[in-house]
């Protein structure tokens, strides 16, 4: 087998060394609860509170708004089901896109069909970009709540979330992003994103799998959709996962100082990647806005080609890729994403998403550089998609 080459960190990451061993202690001496008063629940709580302020830092919020949760889906779900149902009153009414991951998408049409909401799904264009002007459009009196991604997590492509804000705060009306895909890659102040609602989650940054965040900003309503004890200020109930929350801080932080060098090498091999791709293969296209996009996002449509066939061939020769969304990967249907962006089924079912971060480096893209054209050339002479 050869060397495995990662190219699929829009799915996962791996939890960095130094993530790790800040987690450690809260495995072993330090096990207590944290709403425990002895000493042992007194230092669990230092923890959770140390861990509130690094990612408060980072957001450029106070630390009573952020929220600790087990997932980016279930951040997505508190702040559009929390705010939907606080609002309720208010109005019905939301908006979101056809391209917002399916915990969003998901979420909207549970609204809809057992509690009677309106929503409306805005089209993107052929990059995968919403036009503010469209969603100005789509406004009611009756509008409470606006979900817009700040980065696509299939095509990378990232919104303009500043001018959608500006749109909604004179009328305020509350702007949600699942910024879950922008962790680690992106600024994540709150304030110049103008957002209400942020939701993050650890593991696309080299934290563990199981723990998110949700940002709220002070004063927003949020009706808490877990009932139990009074934890995270009583708007999610659970006992906080201590050593997950310490690292989730602890690999923001990290990603936050390294951001500007780490952003700067990522982009240089995503254009060497996306050069290479588009001279080398045949009939591939790169899908996404072409500028506008995650510094670590390469994805394309190859005609006359099946994707999961792709990745199959790929695997062979060790290189880790995906179809689009990792949940989406075992499923033979057009991605959404693709569809909503106008481009034809036949395209959509050979796509490929190539996405970098720490453990790459130029030597590997060159080698996936040597291998697609060939894996491409091969799937189009024995499996041909018509």
């Amino acid at each position: 087998m050869p060397d495995t080459i990662y190219l699929d960190h829009a799915a996962t990451t791996p939890v960095r060394p130094e993530v790790f061993e800040a987690m450690l202690p809260y495995f072993g001496g330090h096990y207590g609860n944290p709403s425990s008063i002895y000493s042992l629940g007194r230092d669990a709580r230092q923890a959770i509170d140390g861990a509130r302020d690094t990612v408060a830092a980072v957001l450029g919020c106070r630390a009573a708004e952020i929220i600790f949760t087990s997932c980016g889906s279930e951040s997505d779900n508190l702040a559009i089901k929390g705010a939907a149902f606080a609002l309720r009153e208010r109005g019905t009414h939301i908006i979101t896109t056809q391209i917002e991951h399916h915990a969003v998408l998901h979420t909207c049409e549970w609204l809809e069909r057992y509690f009677g909401f309106e929503v409306t799904y805005l089209p993107v264009d052929d990059h995968g970009m919403l036009d503010p002007a469209e969603l100005e459009r789509a406004l009611t009196d009756r509008t409470i709540l606006v979900s817009v991604m700040l980065a696509n997590n299939e095509v990378g492509t990232i919104q303009p979330l500043r001018a959608i804000a500006d749109l909604l705060r004179p009328r305020r009306i509350l702007l949600h992003t699942d910024a879950v895909q922008g962790g680690g890659a992106l600024e994540l102040d709150v304030n110049a994103l103008g957002v209400d609602l942020l939701s993050l989650s650890g593991h696309k940054f080299y934290a563990p799998k199981g723990v998110g965040v949700l940002y709220v900003r002070q004063g927003t309503p949020l009706l808490p959709q877990l009932q139990g004890g009074g934890q995270e200020r009583g708007r999610r109930a659970g006992t906080e996962n201590v050593p997950y929350v310490v690292g989730l801080a602890t690999a923001l932080r990290l990603a936050a100082e390294e951001l500007p060098s780490s952003s700067a090498q990522t982009t240089s091999l995503r254009d060497r990647l996306i050069a290479g791709v588009l001279e080398r293969v045949p009939g591939a296209r790169l899908t996404g806005h072409p500028t506008s996009r995650l510094p670590n996002n390469a994805s394309f449509t190859f005609d006359g080609v099946e994707g999961e066939s792709l990745l199959l061939s790929l695997d062979q020769f060790g290189i880790c890729a995906s179809t689009g969304s990792a949940c989406t990967s075992g499923s033979l249907e057009a991605s959404h994403v693709l569809k909503a962006m106008q481009i034809p089924v036949q395209l959509a079912q050979g796509s490929l998403r190539l996405s970098l971060g720490k453990s790459n480096d130029q030597d590997q893209i060159d080698r996936t550089l040597e291998v697609l054209p060939g894996a491409v050339e091969r799937l189009r002479s024995v499996l041909p998609v018509r």
